[in-house]
């Protein structure tokens, strides 16, 4: 027969799982019904949503408008109340899982900065993918926008921009990060805005560059054909250059997910070798289950260290 605590720790691990799973299919559902939406119209906030941020923009305008940005470039679908809430009732749900389970001081706040900083590490690993993946395509992306430019005169800046995104001439992950620079300038009215979310969007100095030619077009209606073209060979010049950037992007990744997999492994070979020892020592024993929030913390700082990396590679 199981003893209590037994059953207590194996219901929270499968709580914990439970709860890793819905929200990470949650996120990516909202960030999907966003993108699409993002390609018709924008969405209007409920009231109360629209109030906080405003309440929390006039107090911290610095850290929310970072946040907002975020937020925005990886198409997420919420706002930044609604962001900090979902992770403060996360925050609340591990600190209470981990008094349960661990009974510490120590436990329930690891756990509650786990468990809190999950959404923000799942939206900023699926802007860092998406990223990466935009590299690849953003000089054939860059050629199809110099092309449609040239076709308007060398003028019109949006017009070349809707023809693009209209003729579904772009392919892969740049076709909704364009589409999202159409609508926000054709609606939104702030186009420095819209640059900057763009910008955050690709997540390359090419994209800045690309960025600041727009702004100069769209603020002054100073034509850019000349620099567009010197912009497109000299990113076929760095060609070489960013297929390195993007190995080290790559290398920087999978040494995020080699923690996981060798605390998997060990576990494996523990409960393979010795079932009943490895359920006694990292379900029933006290120090099993703290070396095992450890592991757990010490992965989380590898993939907040990996962030670091990689944005300042990116």
């Amino acid at each position: 027969m199981l003893s209590l605590d037994a059953m207590l720790a194996a219901a929270t691990g499968a709580l914990f799982l439970l709860m890793f799973t819905a929200i990470r299919g949650w996120l990516a559902a909202a960030v999907s019904r966003s993108g699409t939406a993002a390609r018709l119209s924008h969405r209007r906030r409920a009231g109360l949503i629209e109030r906080a941020e405003r309440r929390m923009a006039a107090y911290v305008s610095g850290p929310h408008a970072r946040l907002s940005l975020l937020l925005e470039s990886a198409r997420a679908g919420i706002g930044p109340a609604a962001f900090l809430g979902l992770s403060a009732l996360l925050a609340a749900a591990g600190g209470a899982a981990g008094a349960l389970v661990i009974q510490t001081v120590k436990g329930a706040a690891i756990a509650a900065v786990l468990l809190g900083g999950l959404p923000y590490i799942i939206i900023r690993m699926t802007l860092m993918h998406r990223q990466m993946q935009s590299r690849i395509d953003f000089l054939p992306a860059l050629e199809l926008f110099y092309q449609s430019y040239l076709s308007t005169g060398g003028r019109q800046v949006r017009i070349a921009l809707g023809r693009i995104v209209e003729e579904r001439r772009l392919t892969g992950p740049l076709l909704p990060v364009f589409e999202q620079l159409y609508i926000n300038l054709s609606v939104k009215g702030d186009d420095e805005a819209s640059l900057r979310v763009f910008s955050s969007a690709v997540g390359h100095v090419w994209a800045e560059y690309f960025a600041n030619m727009l702004r100069v077009a769209l603020t002054d209606g100073a034509p850019i054909a000349e620099n567009l073209k010197e912009l497109i060979a000299d990113m076929r010049r760095a060609a070489r250059a960013d297929q390195q950037e993007r190995n080290r992007l790559l290398e920087i990744r999978l040494a995020n997910f080699s923690p996981i997999l060798f605390l998997a492994l060990f576990i494996s070979i523990n409960v393979r070798y010795n079932p009943e020892g490895a359920y006694r020592y990292y379900v029933l024993d006290p120090h099993g289950r703290d070396m095992l929030l450890n592991a757990a913390a010490l992965i989380f700082a590898s993939f907040l260290m990996g962030i670091w990396l990689s944005r300042r590679k990116l």
